[in-house]
C-alpha cells in the first residue's frame, strides 16, 4: 500500500526551528514530485514548498521564502522541510504530498498530517 507518514512536527517558541520528515512507500518515488502542504487554522490548504512545474523546480511561498528549505532524499525515499525562524503564523497542520507525474499522472497520495505549533 502507498504510505506517506509525516514526523516532526511540535511545540516551538517564535523564532525557533523545527524540522519535518516524510516517509513515502508504496510508490516509484521518482514519478512523484514531493511538496509539502499546510493549513492554517482556519485558512484553505496551501502549498508550501516542494516540486513542481513542468521542469520540476523547488518552489516555496512567499511567506517562507528565506526561512524554509525544501530537501529530497531519493535513495532513502523521504522528503524534508527545514523550518527556521518560525512565526505565530506558521502554525499549522504540514502534510506531506506525492504529485504523480510520468506514468503516474493523475495519481496524488496524501500524508495524515503532523502538527506544527509556533508560540511562547
Amino acid at each position: 500500500q502507498v504510505q506517506l507518514v509525516e514526523s516532526g512536527g511540535g511545540l516551538v517558541q517564535p523564532g525557533g526551528s523545527l524540522r519535518l520528515s516524510c516517509a513515502v512507500s508504496g510508490v516509484t518515488f521518482t514519478n512523484y514530485q514531493m511538496r509539502w502542504y499546510r493549513q492554517r487554522p482556519g485558512k484553505e490548504r496551501e502549498l508550501v514548498a516542494g516540486i513542481s512545474g513542468v521542469r520540476g523546480s523547488t518552489t516555496y511561498a512567499d511567506s517562507v521564502k528565506g526561512r524554509f528549505s525544501f530537501f529530497k532524499d531519493d535513495a532513502k525515499k523521504t522528503v524534508s522541510l527545514q523550518m527556521n525562524s518560525l512565526k505565530p503564523d506558521d502554525t499549522a497542520v504540514y502534510y506531506c504530498n506525492a504529485h504523480g507525474v510520468f506514468i503516474a499522472r493523475g495519481r496524488d497520495y496524501w500524508g495524515q498530517g503532523t502538527q506544527v505549533t509556533v508560540s511562547s
